[in-house]
């Protein structure tokens, strides 16, 4: 049986798609930006960024339930209870929102994880040095302990923001009108499924391997500085 390929059925169709790009784009950069901020806050928690001390326990505890949690369940399921768990207690959100919120929840999990990797690797004599100049706990970790910690853990932190980028995918699962839920029309309407998935796969390689390369570039001209 002959098969007839058209990718311009898919094609024409390119608002569609670059609507679908765009929504992609924009959940992973508030994934990024705040996700890597939640995952900080936890890993400041969890590690050494409280100098001699450690956080209080029922703090820590609080976050490595969290992190557990999350880090142990599908990101799916964390999303359907977002959207559709939510509001039984009085919490209704729109899908976008309810995206936002999942990817944001992931990412800081599993950066917490992996900044706090980072941050047990810090000699103690920096900490302890930082101390001596009397740093209080907040000074030291955000000009001692985390600028090289994030150095030596980014290239983990740039494959799992790449992993919640491609994760975004299952965000079409409640109408988050994103790439995946754009393919899904498209394949509706003219049902061209093969080409139409064909199609999205390429965009979502090329859109992982511009978003490696933009963030490692990010990182080497503003975070450490190596121009």
């Amino acid at each position: 049986m002959r098969v007839q390929l058209d990718f311009m059925a898919v094609l024409a169709d390119w608002p569609l798609l670059l609507k679908g790009v765009a929504w992609t784009l924009a959940l992973t950069a508030v994934a990024v930006i705040v996700g890597t901020l939640l995952g900080i806050a936890c890993a400041w928690v969890r590690g050494r960024g409280f100098g001699d001390t450690l956080a209080p326990r029922w703090l820590q505890a609080l976050v490595g339930g969290y992190v557990e949690l999350i880090r142990n369940t599908p990101f799916i399921v964390q999303l359907f209870f977002i959207f559709f768990g939510l509001p039984a207690a009085g919490f209704k959100l729109s899908a976008e929102t309810a995206s936002f919120i999942a990817m944001v929840v992931n990412l800081g999990a599993y950066a917490a994880e992996i900044i706090r990797a980072g941050i047990e690797a810090t000699p103690r004599g920096q900490i302890e040095a930082a101390i001596s100049l009397a740093l209080n706990r907040v000074q030291t970790f955000v000009r001692v302990v985390l600028p090289p910690a994030l150095k030596k853990v980014w290239p983990g932190m740039v494959s799992q923001i790449i992993i919640v980028m491609l994760g975004s995918s299952v965000c079409g699962q409640i109408s988050t009108q994103e790439l995946s839920y754009a393919a899904d029309l498209i394949q509706s309407r003219n049902f061209r499924s093969f080409e139409a998935f064909i199609v999205i796969g390429v965009i979502y390689l090329l859109l992982s391997v511009a978003l490696r390369h933009g963030l490692n570039w990010v990182a080497a001209r503003f975070l450490f500085g190596r121009g």
